[in-house]
């Protein structure tokens, strides 16, 4: 083929391997594409569109001879769509030179990319738009061919050992000019960097042609991160992109709107205004999605930490420093804290409180642990202990506070309101404990709260020190240690360009935030007790099973209560895990918050997790009225989250009672029909004998009543105790429809055949036995009622 047949067929071939934007066409469907199921395609998928399979190389042959390709606006991220629609150029150097705004308005608006960007640009989006692909077996995310083509890029163009291969292409570097500029570029906002080092050359997409060799190294690793990052992070409300731009981009949307509004007498404006306030993506991210931000983040993490160490000398460094390194100085700062920082959020806020939520946790708690991707050596110990925290990361943890603190106490909202007797919640809890209970971590984000909180004792209006460079702290503060307010300028600057210059900051050490976390202890006791109590509930059913378990004789079932967890299906081993979950995250939150035993004990008799006297769990808290028990706030959360509950028993007739699955419904119909003949026929009768104070009259009140209940137990929160009912002297033949009875009959009519004893005399055989036990019993426990139990 010819170069221009190329051009023709590539936007054809990009669309028919990662499908349509609008997600109609599925193309390969490399999300669902695994080596298990379909060796021969997965293999082929990712040797094609390998970094230096055929599809690369055609990229690269186009990109020599200056191809640009149109991408609809309208499939960007929402904040972005909407703010190229507003004629306002995105902060992101990704999009400038490449939007035209027309004079009538923003719609129908195109990029223009370059062949690199825009096979980029399909494959990462392809993420978002191809969500209802048919899947007819169950897909493993992280071994899907999309998954794998993504780690292998990051590590082919975000390499952490050597340089970035040069494309295989008969220009060496594949540079490609930029196009003029349509519009005047925007500066990125600072967040503390050196902007006069080599990289502002390099990522300011400079439009020269003679451009240095060495500048074109990283051309396409910011591409790729920053195309991942804009398709996979940038997904929130415009308001809150408008907050997070820098007050560059902020005072030129202000010149730009006074401009208009003087032309066109505020109308335009106004529609603009209106439009900017109005919208609200709705977008709610997979966990799939998830998983590939967490690969994401783990490589930028080994990516940045392989940066060579800094030399002595810095002039030495000024003329060594290779663009990839410096590159990897800045790349988690410039390019991903921020829009994951919302992204965050967002999932926190928004994402379901169910076990799913295991992969947004893992994915925060990976950008939270650098160290675990830092190459290097631990030393070897044959004890099990913790791995320090080193001091080296302090400037991290600082620089990334609101990650640490904000999203802990969004953790603890979260918390508070899950099933923490559920094992896979109860996990949750324990990993967050555990990453935080690493030794010094606390102490080092303890003492970047101590660094935000500091007084400003010289410039009085703060949003003049916000974004200026640390390195200018000493200059204006001379009573204060240098290194200290090059601290404390960097932790305020990342706190007020993420939230704003009102945002009220919530210590994670301060009394509120313990509170919670006191809350969360109260609830991890009163889960424990709960976990407890169910495997003893559920050794007790399986020690009292017999031969008969297999008709569902069931204790549970004959009484009608209901534990309403599901762990007695789960397993004792879950239960287990559970209590030891609980157990280490109780223990680590002690570390944490330096929470004392004092603390514990009198939280646990507070919260109310000792039991009763009678073995019985305690009632959910509830107040005493006219109308019986009422529930309240706390009450409603204890049995929503199956902490406490009531003993619900059946209390009306035992003859109306509902029908049991181990009865027989014909048989307990029929034989109530039976009894209520008989009791209208007798009754008189029957009230005379049980009034007899003789023996006699004792065996029929043994026989025919039902004496009233003198323990007296609550059974629900709102009706008032009904156990003073008597229902008066009457035969209840409903035992006999049991099928535990007639089990147990048919095995004594079958073992009598055994002896050649016939029904008739079988039958008399048990009327006489029965007879003399109820004799007995009736001489020790006349209020006992065997044919009721």
């Amino acid at each position: 083929f010819s170069l221009q047949e190329l051009h023709g067929i590539f936007p054809w071939l990009v669309e028919s391997i990662f499908g349509s934007l609008d997600g109609i066409i599925v193309g390969w469907n490399l999300r669902c594409l695994q080596g298990r199921t379909n060796p021969n395609e997965y293999s082929v998928a990712l040797d094609f569109l390998d970094p230096s399979g055929p599809m690369m190389k055609l990229v690269y042959k186009l990109q020599a001879e200056e191809y640009r390709y149109d991408f609809p606006v309208s499939y960007l991220p929402g904040p972005v769509k909407a703010s190229i629609q507003e004629q306002v150029l995105p902060e992101c150097s990704l999009y400038h030179n490449k939007v035209q705004f027309p004079s009538s308005g923003g719609l129908g608006l195109n990029l223009a990319l370059n062949p690199f960007e825009y096979y980029m640009f399909y494959f990462a989006i392809s993420l978002i738009t191809q969500k209802n692909s048919p899947v007819t077996h169950h897909i493993s995310p992280s071994n899907s061919a999309y998954f794998v083509l993504v780690d292998t890029y990051l590590k082919c163009f975000l390499p952490t050992e050597g340089s970035v291969l040069p494309p295989p292409s008969s220009n060496p570097g594949g540079a490609i000019p930029s196009p003029t500029p349509r519009s005047p570029a925007v500066p990125f906002s600072s967040y503390g960097m050196h902007h006069t080092s080599l990289l502002k050359r390099h990522i300011a997409h400079q439009p020269s042609v003679n451009a240095d060799p060495a500048s074109q190294e990283i051309w396409r690793s910011e591409t790729l991160l920053q195309i991942f990052v804009e398709m996979w992070l940038h997904h929130y409300s415009l308001e809150m992109y408008q907050k997070m731009q820098s007050p560059h981009v902020k005072l030129e949307v202000l010149h730009y709107r006074l401009s208009i509004s003087s032309k066109h007498h505020g109308s335009p404006a106004q529609s603009s205004y209106q439009a900017l306030h109005a919208y609200q993506e709705s977008f709610k991210p997979t966990e799939e999605h998830v998983l590939v931000v967490r690969l994401l983040v783990k490589h930028l993490h080994a990516f940045s930490n392989s940066l060579k160490p800094e030399p002595l000398s810095p002039s030495a460094h000024s003329h060594t420093a290779s663009p990839l390194e410096e590159f990897k100085r800045v790349v988690i700062p410039r390019f991903v804290q921020e829009k994951l920082y919302i992204f965050l959020q967002h999932c926190f806020g928004h994402w379901p409180l169910d076990a799913s939520f295991r992969a947004v946790l893992e994915m925060w708690l990976s950008y939270l642990q650098p160290w675990r991707y830092a190459p290097e050596k631990s030393p070897q110990s044959t004890e099990p202990l913790p791995r320090s925290v080193s001091e080296k990361w302090a400037a991290f943890i600082q620089e990334n506070l609101l990650m640490y603190t904000k999203l802990f106490v969004g953790f603890l909202n979260r918390a508070l309101r899950t099933d923490l007797v559920s094992p896979k919640n109860a996990l949750m809890v324990f990993r967050v404990a555990k990453v935080f209970a690493q030794p010094n971590l606390a102490e080092m984000i303890l003492k970047g709260e101590q660094l935000f909180l500091e007084p400003e004792l010289v410039i009085p209006h703060r949003q003049h020190r916000l974004f200026m460079s640390p390195t200018l702290g000493g200059s204006f503060l001379s009573s204060r240690s240098p290194a200290v307010t090059d601290a404390s300028l960097k932790v305020k600057s990342h706190v007020y360009s993420l939230e704003g210059q009102d945002f009220q900051y919530k210590q994670m050490f301060g009394t509120e935030v313990r509170n919670l976390v006191l809350k969360l202890a109260q609830l991890i006791c009163q889960a424990q007790q709960t976990a407890k109590s169910i495997s003893d509930h559920s050794a007790e059913t399986m020690a009292s099973q017999s031969f008969f378990s297999w008709f569902r004789f069931t204790p549970s079932e004959m009484n009608g209560s209901y534990t309403g967890n599901d762990l007695d299906e789960i397993g004792q081993d879950s239960i287990k895990k559970t209590d030891e979950y609980l157990e280490k995250a109780l223990e680590y939150l002690c570390q944490i918050f330096k929470l004392s035993e004092a603390q514990l004990t009198q939280m646990m008799m507070k919260c109310g997790t000792a039991q009763d006297e009678n073995g019985k769990k305690q009632l959910p808290d509830c107040i005493a009225s006219e109308n019986g028990l009422i529930l309240t706030s706390l009450g409603r959360y204890q049995i929503i989250n199956g902490l406490r509950r009531f003993e619900v028993q059946y209390q009306g007739d035992t003859e109306l009672q509902p029908i049991r699955s181990y009865e027989n419904a014909a048989l307990v119909r029929l034989l109530f029909r039976l009894s209520s003949v008989l009791n209208e026929r007798f009754a008189d009768q029957m009230e005379v004998l049980c009034s007899r104070d003789d023996f006699v009259g004792r065996l029929c009140r043994y026989h025919l009543t039902n004496p009233q209940l003198i323990q007296k137990i609550r059974y629900s929160p709102v009706v008032r105790d009904r156990t003073s009912q008597n229902w008066g002297p009457r035969i209840s033949l409903r035992f006999l429809a049991s099928y535990r009875t007639l089990i147990s009959l048919l095995m004594i009519y079958f073992l009598a055949s055994w002896f050649y004893i016939g029904p008739v005399g079988c039958t008399f055989i048990i009327l006489i036995g029965y007879f003399l036990y109820a004799v007995i019993m009736t001489f020790f426990f006349e209020g006992w009622k065997p044919h009721e139990q």
